[in-house]
């Protein structure tokens, strides 16, 4: 079967470490809007909790982006939209300030912590997974196991 970067019912979107313009999580944000457009989306939900971190930290609206996804275009084409039409104009600082704190975000509720524990011992035979400690773990481990190691 040939690789098509848009179906997410066959690999992961991008890791939400990958950065666009100096920003996590759009470009899998990015990807999963194509998945959703091309109806292939998965499990992977388009406009989820992690995505409107990014969206509403611009000031960006998700069926404006989605539309202009549609058209085609790449993703340095989608960056340069998003800056031309944020209503949150942020600068570089800004934008590496998101970045490293969401990088580096861990559960601090109890059930927010009692989650992370889970996917912590989550690995096939039970094994303990002691380097898991952001969010970013979390889903870089959860898409490795959800497509069996083919990641």
């Amino acid at each position: 079967m040939a690789y098509d970067p848009y179906d997410l019912t066959q690999h992961p979107p991008r890791s939400p470490r990958c950065r666009l313009g100096g920003m996590v999580i759009l470009p899998r944000l990015l990807d999963k809007a194509r998945a959703t457009f091309a109806n292939k989306q998965g499990e992977y939900t388009y406009n989820c909790s992690l995505d409107r971190y990014v969206l509403d930290f611009l000031g960006v609206d998700e069926k404006a982006l989605l539309s202009q996804v549609a058209l085609g275009k790449g993703d340095g084409e989608i960056w340069k939209w998003i800056i031309a039409h944020a209503k949150h104009p942020r600068s570089a600082q800004d934008i590496a300030a998101f970045s490293a704190y969401h990088e580096q975000r861990t559960a601090g509720a109890p059930e927010k912590r009692a989650r992370m524990t889970a996917y912590q011992s989550s690995t096939p035979a039970g094994a303990v997974r002691e380097d898991i400690f952001t969010w970013f773990d979390v889903l870089d481990l959860d898409d490795h196991q959800s497509f069996n190691g083919r990641v």
